[in-house]
């Protein structure tokens, strides 16, 4: 692997033969289970949320909590379940009309949320709350889950394979070590090959600062294109 490029050359071609057809669309998330009580007018509301992918893993979450609260109240549930925010449902589970799934479906959309599903479990405790005081209860309940879940963003991150002669695979890594970036696999053969992912928005100047600081001397084989959750600061 002797031959040299210009990098404006490599970029050209690198980028010339992606073949992707993916969304750069950013989007928040949760990261794992999170779990909240309170308590209003004696009645317990424990509220459940996740991160979700899809309607199966949706509805799974939703079957979960309800098997174990099974002698609750009322289950009622608000989830989005896709990455555009489009595919939505609610429950108010015997709660009248508008007091309970909207109310926490509206809380996950002013959150900006997706690939999310919350349930909140009350056990009655004898004094009613009133329709206004439910949709309090219900809101105030996700709310509070909301700040104490982890939040995470999901980032359209850009994986490929640097193949570079053994004589720069130690200068490769450094410039690995120094920047941004996640190195997933290191394979030798004839050369060194890399693997390596970095955030999509920042493929093409990890790229050509690379190629500057090889002198050319690396191939730049694109593979993959996905979301990553990054945990936000």
């Amino acid at each position: 692997m002797n031959t040299q490029y210009s990098i404006h050359a490599c970029l050209h071609a690198i980028h010339a033969n992606r073949r992707f057809a993916f969304t750069n669309m950013n989007y928040l998330s949760l990261s794992g289970e999170c779990r909240t009580l309170k308590v209003i007018e004696k009645s317990k509301f424990i509220t459940t949320s996740a991160h979700v992918e899809g309607e199966d893993a949706a509805r799974a979450f939703i079957a979960s909590i309800s098997k174990e609260f099974a002698d609750a109240t009322h289950n009622c549930y608000a989830y989005i379940c896709d990455s555009t925010g489009n595919f939505l449902r609610f429950s108010d589970d015997g709660e009248p009309s508008g007091t309970a799934g909207m109310p926490m479906l509206e809380v996950l959309k002013a959150k900006k949320l997706v690939q999310v599903a919350v349930v909140v479990t009350r056990y009655f405790g004898g004094i009613k709350l009133g329709a206004g005081g439910l949709v309090r209860a219900y809101s105030g309940s996700v709310a509070e889950n909301l700040n104490e879940a982890k939040l995470v963003s999901y980032e359209e991150c850009a994986e490929g394979e640097y193949s570079v002669d053994y004589s720069l695979a130690e200068l490769a890594k450094r410039y690995f070590s120094q920047n941004d970036c996640s190195l997933i696999n290191t394979a030798y053969d004839s050369g060194v090959t890399f693997t390596v992912a970095v955030r999509a928005v920042e493929e093409a100047a990890f790229d050509g600062a690379l190629i500057n600081a090889l002198n050319g001397k690396v191939k730049i084989s694109p593979k993959r294109r996905y979301h990553f959750p990054f945990e936000l600061v």
